[in-house]
């Protein structure tokens, strides 16, 4: 699977989409990132979100507080983006310091502008299978599964991982496309529920966790995982090499779910600028 292909892809009909708002109702969308102090990481995925969204026409922000911002001058500056208009899009680049509680500042973006899908009521929203803001990353995979016809009514999908950020938001878009979900955990017999996988969903952040020779022949593989290696190569959480002769489709790492992540985002505030930005505000 192409993950660079599909999400090229994507962004095309998020800007085709942007360009009709502009033309059409005089509206951008806008995504403010907030990067807060000096995480190597983070500072490259934000670079990777500006680039996306500069791409398909966004007007964006990077708001870059210092390490040592308290937590009630980030929680001021969050609300200052809730209210402001122009933004439509809110994402809080994880982690952050460790003397700020993530979860504090997650639930401090308003619902309508969680754009990365993590606030509790768009998680609850997918609990109960109402239409909501999805996490970006098993949303992406979802579009990957459709681009290549894979319908998993009916199909044993595997989850491995169990985050709030991939593992549980997958397993329930999964289950929600009829699906049988199983979630696999560090105490699970991972093996003997990965060889029995139609689907399988890796995201634990364990280098080569998943054996080739577990997979299940013509399963459909899709690696969240990305590690370095100690000779400075990239590989995900399955066995590339092994498990590609034995799936009918495997993400390759890099190059898989990492740029169908972004594109996703790209969509999720294209969406949220579609649903608020063209609804009058009633106070």
């Amino acid at each position: 699977m192409d993950g660079k292909a599909v999400a090229a892809r994507v962004r095309a009909e998020v800007k085709a989409e942007v360009d009709r708002l502009k033309l059409e109702h005089g509206l951008t969308p806008g995504l403010a990132v907030v990067r807060v102090g000096e995480d190597p990481a983070s500072k490259v995925y934000v670079n990777g979100k500006k680039k996306a969204a500069e791409e398909v026409g966004f007007r964006s922000w990077e708001l870059h507080p210092d390490e040592g911002i308290t937590q009630a001058a980030l929680l001021e500056l969050i609300h200052q983006l809730n209210a402001d208009p122009a933004v439509h899009g809110i994402l809080v680049q994880l982690p952050l310091p460790r003397h700020i509680d993530p979860d504090v500042i997650i639930s401090a973006v308003k619902p309508e502008k969680d754009v990365d899908g993590f606030h509790p009521l768009n998680a609850g929203n997918l609990l109960l299978g109402r239409s909501t803001t999805r996490a970006c990353t098993p949303y992406g995979v979802m579009r990957l599964l459709e681009e290549i016809g894979c319908d998993p009514a009916g199909k044993r999908a595997v989850v491995v991982g169990r985050s709030n950020i991939v593992g549980k938001p997958m397993a329930l878009m999964l289950l929600q496309k009829n699906a049988t979900v199983t979630i696999c955990h560090s105490k699970s017999d991972l093996r003997r529920e990965v060889e029995g996988a139609d689907i399988l969903v890796v995201a634990v952040g364990v280098a080569e966790l998943v054996k080739g020779a577990w997979i299940k022949p013509g399963a459909v593989v899709i690696d969240v995982g990305m590690n370095r290696k100690p000779d400075g190569k990239l590989v995900g959480d399955v066995e590339f090499a092994a498990s590609a002769e034995r799936a009918s489709f495997i993400t390759p790492v890099p190059g898989g779910v990492g740029p169908m992540t972004i594109a996703m985002l790209m969509r999720n505030t294209l969406d949220a600028a579609v649903r608020y930005g063209l609804v009058p505000v009633v106070k």
